[in-house]
């Protein structure tokens, strides 16, 4: 068993710490990290789940978690497999780093925004996830107008990510109301993988 240390570490160093342990194991064996929060463990499953990795979790204290990752060869051919499915949505990113579309009028802004977003649900071709940083963070969180229509565009398929580190900052760790956390690892992987960013 490898074992990371990612105590205060912000985001996404926990990930990519974990991630350049899993190298070393050549295939297969464990890696346990241990962060301080809940978001950090939140991300490490998150990116467990999308390699097909065994995880477990648990709280050792008050600010500790301890993360095990088991890594088998099985695990990783098998979710590889499921990569190689096409994505009928194609590859089209929105990202969303303001609850306010445009610069001007706040209250303007917001309308603006929660009209782009309804009329996402409305297009023919939909983006396969939507990312929602900074200030957009508040979009997927209790009270926000556009919760409905996030909702929608989520059951029609498209992923809704968030996060973590917004999330925490802004307080709404626990408002969190549709999609799932994510962090900036994952957030530029998914930059740099898109075929088309759109940013409203």
């Amino acid at each position: 068993m490898i074992k990371v240390n990612a105590m205060g570490d912000a985001c996404p160093i926990p990930v990519v710490k974990t991630k350049n342990a899993i190298k070393e194991l050549n295939g297969s064996g464990q890696v346990e990290t241990l962060v301080d929060n809940e978001i950090a463990v939140q991300n490490l499953t998150k990116m467990a789940n999308q390699k097909g990795y065994g995880v477990a979790a648990e709280k050792l204290g008050e600010g500790q978690y301890r993360v095990v990752m088991t890594i088998g060869d099985a695990a990783v051919e098998e979710k590889s497999e499921e990569v190689c499915t096409p994505d009928i949505r194609g590859n089209k990113l929105v990202v969303i780093s303001s609850s306010y579309m445009g610069n001007g009028d706040d209250e303007l802004g917001a309308a603006l925004m929660k009209a782009f977003i309804f009329a996402l649900t409305q297009q023919d071709e939909l983006p396969s996830a939507i990312l929602f940083y900074n200030g957009g963070a508040r979009l997927t969180c209790e009270s926000s107008p556009a919760l409905e229509d996030i909702r929608s565009l989520e059951a029609q398929g498209v992923e809704i990510m968030t996060c973590g580190t917004c999330l925490n900052h802004y307080g709404l760790s626990d408002k969190l109301k549709v999609g799932s956390v994510t962090n900036m690892y994952a957030i530029a992987e998914k930059m740099l993988g898109a075929g088309l960013i759109i940013k409203p």
